[in-house]
């Protein structure tokens, strides 16, 4: 993968990531808005497996811990504790309400956690409950519209580790989750945004196309696909909104 990423994104080769890099660019708007005494929720926050990224750029921007005031990690899986990125970790039962108080927190990171939930509508309530005014809400989720989705959905849950294991080197199986998609278009990211008391934007967005490393045609024709498909058709959706 890494030679077809330096052929047709050239630039990769200083800093080892692209123009297009997905991670950078969430993670980069999430960068802008924090503030020193920011108190941080990263939902469904895993054990930290992106620092084990080999790209030191990317990880210095995923991990806020240290930037602001807190870092406090929720999810249902008690492997959360050893994520390195947390002040707190927070065990969360499933279907109960954050483990959080009302008005407690200044942003919510939800980074590829809404394709497996099964009450999407819960995490915008929830987010909406826990955020002090203006607070912010930052999402990051696959489009089920786009060729990535489509594919995913073809594929049932209890093959995606093989898959997955193959088109991106280095995926441990134990970060590989049964996938729901029930709220992963563009238009009801937007409505469950907006219903839920924010004001936002949301929009698809398109890397480099690393699923499709396995073949140089394949790749190619990702290229072509991530430079003229239209907003609607890319992989990503990206969400961000501040409470009302």
């Amino acid at each position: 993968m890494n030679s077809y990423k330096t052929i047709y994104y050239p630039e990769s080769s200083f800093g080892g990531f692209t123009d297009v890099d997905g991670t950078v660019a969430f993670y980069c708007r999430i960068n802008a808005l924090v503030e020193p005494s920011f108190v941080i929720v990263d939902f469904g926050c895993g054990r930290g497996s992106h620092q084990e990224d080999p790209v030191m750029f990317r990880r210095n921007l995923r991990s806020l811990k240290g930037k602001v005031s807190r870092v406090i990690g929720i999810d249902v899986d008690e492997v959360g504790q050893k994520n390195p990125c947390l002040d707190e970790f927070r065990s969360l039962a499933p279907g109960r309400p954050w483990p959080l108080e009302d008005g407690s927190a200044n942003l919510v990171i939800c980074d590829f956690v809404i394709e497996h939930l099964p009450d999407p509508a819960s995490l915008f309530y929830e987010a909406k409950r826990v955020l002090a005014e203006g607070g912010y809400l930052c999402i990051r989720t696959p489009n089920v519209h786009s060729y990535v989705g489509i594919a995913s959905r073809l594929v049932p849950n209890k093959h995606h580790g093989v898959v997955l294991s193959k088109v991106q080197t280095g995926r441990k199986e134990e970060d590989i989750f049964p996938t729901l998609y029930r709220c992963n278009t563009i238009s009801a990211v937007r409505r469950l945004l907006s219903n839920s008391g924010f004001r936002g934007v949301v929009y698809g967005y398109e890397s480099e196309p690393s699923y499709l490393s396995f073949s140089r045609l394949a790749y190619a024709i990702g290229v072509a696909h991530q430079k003229f498909a239209p907003r609607f058709l890319r992989p990503a959706i990206f969400a961000f909104g501040q409470s009302r």
